[in-house]
């Protein structure tokens, strides 16, 4: 090969490598200060705070046109702070997370193992169904077990998908995924958030057994 294309083949990886680290970054400031607002705040302070890193994260989309890790963020905290505000206009939030993920979903339905799988299931079965809202436990089902697939020992779409079948009714087989979810290994950078997650396995953990006795 002609020096001077290895050089540019070289230089070229080099930035993309660049461009990789520091979206990289950018994606762990988001979840990281995400923890923060969805497990440390609460009220109005929270809803400001959700609005915030919402704007944040929409101008990483747009810096990052063909990059699903930033739409799944993106719709994460949109979502996010649907639940946390309730109103007339969560109704739209969720409706553009889902569209968030469906965008994410094109370019990479396995990206950050497999959360636009997880999140999609999340809000299928937490949204109200027709005619007010979109929620379908059957199409819920299915994104949660393509999480699965893809993360099966991962903490959030074994409590997501113990979480669901609590609401289904099923206690016993809730109860699997829910311990599974609580035994998961640490993420790395994402203490809080891994602890936060814990706590609601727990106590979801407690109501799953109570419904057994």
């Amino acid at each position: 090969m002609n020096i001077r294309i290895f050089a540019a083949l070289c230089g070229l990886l080099c930035i993309v490598s660049q461009v990789r680290a520091d979206l990289d970054g950018d994606i762990q400031d988001i979840q990281q200060r995400w923890a923060v607002v969805n497990y440390s705040l609460h009220g109005k302070e929270q809803a400001s705070a959700f609005e915030t890193l919402g704007a944040d994260a929409r101008k990483l989309v747009d810096a990052n046109p063909g990059r699903a890790e930033p739409l799944v963020w993106l719709a994460i905290v949109v979502s996010s702070d649907a639940g946390a505000t309730g109103g007339i206009s969560a109704l739209g939030k969720v409706k553009a997370a889902r569209n968030y993920l469906e965008q994410a979903e094109k370019i990479d339905p396995t990206v950050l193992g497999g959360s636009v799988y997880t999140s999609l299931g999340s809000l299928y079965y937490q949204v109200p169904g027709w005619p007010i809202g979109f929620g379908n436990d059957k199409r819920a089902e299915q994104y949660l077990q393509k999480a699965l697939a893809i993360n099966p020992d991962g903490i959030d779409p074994n409590y997501f998908y113990g979480d669901f079948l609590l609401e289904e009714d099923k206690p016993a087989e809730a109860i699997r995924y829910l311990e599974k979810a609580l035994s998961a290994a640490p993420r790395p950078g994402r203490q809080l958030a891994d602890h936060g997650r814990q706590e609601q396995v727990s106590r979801k953990l407690e109501l799953a057994r109570s419904r057994l006795n």
